[in-house]
């Protein structure tokens, strides 16, 4: 791994976050979140982009400060074009353009979603980086899919959500429960106080690796509808219980799709990334695989998980190796396949 200095910028969804990768070490990693979305049950992308623009600079001058680096310093700047959303993503392209213009540096750009994979690469993700190929369940609020990843930049999505992500059910049903926004790590708060098995709720009948996650919410709401006619305090009485069935229903829909690809595969090496990779039910699920399965499991750093600038760093210092630059007719793009 080289020692050029490179700057990361993400900025797909509400999160504003810069970074500095040396090699594949961090020296520092920034972010400022939107807290104005709790008011509305989930992202505004039009004040998502505006806070961006408010974020940006202060965030970026900060992780260069902690990074104890001078700006000339920097060798070439990552940025996430996406996928995500449009508007948000439009102030971090513009923001790393104008920058490596300005510095004269390559610019280089990143896809979200393997940012997500590789952010496994970074010096102190793991102990040991994940051996190709491998298995990566990457699960977040937007995504939910099964990659097989050959290489750094040779990835087949082998399994993908047809409707909801997981961390969208998470936060639907949330809000059946009158939970904040975001849902997710509540209910995991919430149901290392309940009883998993207390209810159940539907799984969906899905061909190959493909998940759904609409049926689940559609379930929950019936069952809270029905048992709130005959007792309007049920959600309340019943929070903790009914919060860690759904959270064992998702993850035992998650895992069981992953067991069977890695079976099928022949795969031992397996990695989750994403922002409910942060869950601890779903690490706790994939440290038990370890002993009863025989698996090399690979769970990020919770830094990591969340929408961060450290991963895109990591991806632009792949990139930046193999000489994978961009010019300045690039633009931001919502979708973007891996």
């Amino acid at each position: 791994m080289s020692d050029s200095i490179i700057l990361g910028i993400e900025s797909s969804c509400d999160d504003t976050s810069a970074a500095i990768i040396k090699g594949n070490c961090i020296l520092s990693n920034i972010a400022a979140n939107q807290a104005i979305h709790k008011e509305y049950g989930g992202v505004v992308p039009e004040l998502a982009s505006r806070a961006h623009q408010q974020n940006i600079i202060p965030v970026v001058e900060k992780s260069i400060t902690k990074a104890n680096i001078q700006q000339n310093a920097i060798s070439a700047i990552g940025f996430t074009r996406g996928p995500g959303l449009l508007g948000s993503l439009l102030v971090g392209t513009s923001f790393a353009k104008s920058l490596a213009m300005s510095l004269n540096v390559p610019l280089i750009e990143v896809n979200h979603l393997q940012a997500h994979i590789l952010a496994h690469f970074i010096d102190d993700a793991n102990p040991m980086p994940p051996q190709f190929p491998f298995l990566c369940l990457t699960v977040s609020g937007g995504h939910t899919m099964i990659v097989l990843v050959k290489d750094y930049f040779d990835m087949e999505i082998i399994g993908k959500t047809i409707d909801d992500a997981a961390g969208e059910a998470f936060d639907k049903i949330g809000k059946i429960f009158d939970l904040d926004y975001p849902a997710g790590p509540i209910i995991d708060r919430l149901a290392k106080e309940g009883n998993p098995d207390a209810f159940t709720f539907n799984k969906p009948r899905m061909e190959n690796y493909d998940y759904s996650f609409s049926g689940i919410k559609t379930s929950v709401l019936y069952f809270i509808q029905k048992e709130v006619r005959k007792n309007p305090d049920f959600i309340k009485e019943n929070l903790n219980d009914l919060c860690a069935s759904v959270q064992r229903t998702i993850i035992e829909i998650l895992m069981a799709k992953l067991e069977k690809a890695a079976k099928e595969l022949n795969i031992k090496e397996v990695a989750i990334a994403g922002g409910v990779s942060a869950n601890s039910a779903l690490r706790k699920v994939m440290e038990d695989n370890h002993e009863k399965l025989g698996w090399n499991i690979y769970i990020p750093k919770f830094e990591y998980t969340t929408d961060n600038a450290a991963m895109i760093a990591m991806v632009a210092q792949l990139k930046f190796e193999r000489g994978e630059f961009t010019d300045l007719r690039t633009s931001a793009t919502a979708k973007y396949d891996l």
